[in-house]
């Protein structure tokens, strides 16, 4: 039920939209996007790769994933970066909005990954320069959210060992290279790395490079089962 005084506090400062600027509804008093908008965004649906989830006619090995550790056993995403997902994933990362990632794992939770009560949620880790800049670590509030959906804990066994440049106008090749060697494992965590279930948890799939080297960490480090699920997944650019 909800208390007088959060009745009053909507009608007095009615909140909105962040994408549609509509009024929330009292259902609606605890989000920050409005769940017409939520229902606007493009669910990721089969077919696609079974290890990378990336939607496409494959003939043959997929190329997106052949080089990925052996480890990484599969990678989904809840939708597309589209459709005001895109605007939402903004404002998780840039304009301070933590609490939407409540909004956003609405969605992942769905993705059919084989978490169960073994499982283990691991946020990729964000270089300490641009979390001071930032303030949290949108993949962390993203792990949160997402653990209290499937009732099953956060470690921060990854630390980012270096700074990289952004990703976004690189090839699939040089973003290889550009988080090659980014990721250690942290120690004294209490994660049994061999045998526990690892999901890798993340904002945004484009060719999955991040995960990739992440999991090859956790892989180096005895980890042999992870997974890994994104909120948004990006159409690959094409740099032919």
């Amino acid at each position: 039920m909800t208390s007088a005084p959060s009745v009053i506090e909507q009608l007095l400062l009615p909140a909105e939209c962040l994408l549609c600027h509509a009024l929330l509804m009292e259902r609606d008093a605890a989000r920050i996007v409005c769940s017409v908008c939520r229902h606007r965004w493009r669910p990721v649906r089969p077919p696609w790769c079974e290890r990378c989830g990336q939607p496409e006619p494959h003939f043959g090995p997929c190329r997106l994933c052949a080089e990925w550790p052996a480890a990484l056993t599969a990678v989904r995403s809840a939708v597309w970066l589209s459709d005001g997902a895109r605007e939402a994933v903004h404002a998780l990362k840039y304009r301070g909005l933590a609490r939407i990632a409540d909004d956003l794992t609405a969605g992942m939770a769905k993705t059919l990954l084989p978490a169960d009560a073994a499982s283990v949620l691991v946020p990729i880790p964000l270089a300490p320069k641009r979390l001071r800049q930032r303030g949290y670590n949108q993949s962390e509030a993203l792990a949160r959210a997402l653990a209290r959906l499937w009732r099953i804990p956060v470690a921060d066994v990854l630390i980012r060992s270096r700074e990289t440049p952004t990703q976004t106008a690189l090839t699939p090749e040089t973003r290889l290279a550009n988080v090659a060697g980014a990721f250690t494992p942290r120690r004294g965590r209490g994660v049994n790395l061999p045998a526990t279930t690892l999901v890798l948890v993340d904002d945004v799939f484009t060719t999955g490079a991040t995960l990739a080297e992440a999991a090859r960490a956790l892989e180096q480090a005895g980890a042999r089962r992870v997974f890994g699920v994104t909120f948004g997944r990006a159409v690959i650019p094409d740099f032919t």
